[in-house]
């Protein structure tokens, strides 16, 4: 009798001792937020690609002058105060006090200056906010200027784009590397600290705490306002099979995923302990982008015959499959945007591979395979390859069809090589809403030959036409002159619009506040109960 009390005894106090500590990992656990990104992480310098993955990492670490807020109004981040001239060429930008480089350097306008020019190298709106800059001036540590040669009304919209290319600001030495190649140092004044010695390509990704971030006070707005961090430490782990993914949010093993796979939409939905979610509701376009400096894509006939090839139908069903996620659009700025325009002239979004082989005989084409790249482990994107394949083949043309891991792939686009020496043809991908809605900001506008986007176009046509944009007064001269862009993008054939989707995502039902923001997802605001 006394031994049972005993063991009862015992038992009591095992379990008071066990409660605290069981409560205590609790509390250690919810500190750790585990993500599971939509493609691996292999490039880590937001301004060399614009590789959504990358810009996502960036966000972590980097922060910006400005951001886009949930009504997709421009306000300050970085900034605490600016004013402009009477004759709007004078711009004059105070730092916020405190800021702060995870090396323990102080931001000052030198950082800010480099990191702009370095940006502006690369990204298309920033391009062409240059061509308005006559020089940038630093009067003192917190404060720079920019001088311009003639009014311009983008000013505070490119400062605030909020996607690729994002003008994050990095310490000048590092913004002092050029744009054509990588930086090698990550450090920025971000929420979070990235820990390079725990980087392990293709498996983990790992950031802390910013212990002095020096966060705004006002409430989180999309990408603007404050940024109040729950957590201590965030793991990016990287899988790629979806089933995978499925298992370890199922189990608990990890807290979000990104981008599961839209086969398991409806499951999704009734699992227990689990929520779906849609922080993109804008949503995102399919595309196809084609190499203009080799055969048999550097003839604009041919071009525009493997758009008249392309079905979008085809491309939402075998990727999407879910009616209501997917949607026909024609044109080239999304359907509900405000330079959507589906007057495409011969592009009608529906397969025509008839016309598509007549176009091709009519063209010259010599039967030159066209190297058609599929990403195997990025499940958001992987399928719509499979169209393309059988859409150009159906219509006449021979495909070298290349399949590789997405990072592979992001490295190749990257080479100006012939086709057979390493180089491309085509590649498909998907944009969010936000980025291709404005014509100064749409990476396949960028038509600049070499220094444009993947692919070289060389059209200056478009880049006037854009100059032209960039000045224009009143909003119905703007949609006047996005419509004249799109006729010549379609008229040179730079890239093929294959329809819009939706991509919800998938949390643990423990966690909440998760933001609407132009497709980016954000680690600041989340908690887990």
């Amino acid at each position: 009798m006394k031994r049972r009390v005993l063991f009862a005894a015992t038992g009591l106090l095992g379990l008071s001792m066990l409660a605290p500590m069981a409560a205590q990992a609790q509390a250690q656990d919810n500190k750790v937020f585990r993500f599971v990104p939509h493609a691996n992480l292999a490039v880590l310098d937001p301004v060399w690609t614009t590789a959504y993955v990358t810009r996502n990492h960036a966000y972590m670490i980097y922060d910006t002058l400005f951001s886009e807020d949930a009504q997709g109004n421009i306000k300050p981040q970085m900034v605490d105060t600016y004013t402009t001239s009477t004759d709007r060429k004078t711009w004059t930008f105070k730092l916020r006090a405190g800021l702060e480089f995870h090396d323990g350097k102080p931001v000052t306008s030198e950082d800010v200056v480099a990191s702009l020019k370095r940006w502006a190298s690369r990204d298309a709106m920033g391009g062409i906010l240059n061509t308005f800059i006559d020089r940038y001036e630093t009067p003192d540590a917190n404060t720079f200027r920019m001088v311009l040669k003639e009014p311009s009304g983008i000013v505070i919209d490119a400062l605030g784009k909020a996607s690729s290319n994002v003008p994050f600001i990095m310490p000048a030495r590092i913004a002092a590397t050029p744009g054509s190649e990588q930086i090698k140092e990550h450090i920025g004044s971000g929420p979070f600290i990235f820990k390079a010695d725990e980087f392990k390509p293709g498996a983990l990704a790992v950031y802390t705490r910013n212990p002095k971030y020096k966060s705004r006070t006002e409430a989180p707005s999309g990408m603007a306002g404050g940024r109040p961090i729950s957590f201590d430490r965030v793991e990016w782990v990287i899988i790629r099979d979806p089933q995978t993914q499925f298992n370890a949010i199922k189990a608990g093993e990890v807290d979000m995923v990104e981008q599961p796979s839209f086969e398991q939409y409806e499951t999704l939905k009734k699992t227990e302990g689990l929520k779906v979610d849609d922080f993109s509701p804008a949503g995102l376009q399919f595309i196809m982008r084609f190499n203009h400096l080799h055969k048999p894509f550097d003839n604009p006939k041919i071009r525009q015959a493997a758009m008249v090839a392309m079905g979008q139908q085809a491309f939402i069903n075998t990727q999407i499959g879910v009616p209501e996620l997917g949607k026909l659009c024609r044109s080239i700025f999304p359907c509900g945007t405000v330079y959507a325009d589906e007057n495409t002239g011969y592009f009608t979004g529906v397969a025509n591979p008839a016309k598509a082989r007549e176009m091709l005989k009519e063209a010259g084409y010599d039967n030159t395979p066209v190297l058609l790249m599929r990403p195997t482990d990025l499940a958001s994107i992987a399928k719509i390859p499979l169209v393309a394949k059988q859409q150009l083949e159906a219509a006449g043309f021979k495909v070298d069809f290349q399949q590789m891991d997405w990072a592979s792939l992001l490295a190749r686009r990257a080479k100006k090589d012939a086709p057979a020496a390493g180089g491309w043809n085509a590649f498909l991908t998907a944009w969010t809403a936000g980025d291709i809605s404005n014509p100064l900001a749409m990476a396949m506008l960028n038509a600049k030959g070499d220094t444009g986007w993947f692919g070289w176009q060389n059209e200056p046509r478009i880049e006037t036409l854009k100059a032209t944009f960039a000045r224009a007064a009143t909003e119905d001269e703007k949609k006047k002159i996005a419509s004249q862009i799109q006729a010549v993008a379609f008229e040179t054939a730079t890239h093929a619009p294959l329809g819009q989707y939706r991509q919800p995502t998938v949390v643990r039902s423990n966690v909440s506040g998760l933001l609407q923001t132009p497709g980016i997802p954000v680690m600041w605001g989340l908690k887990k109960n």
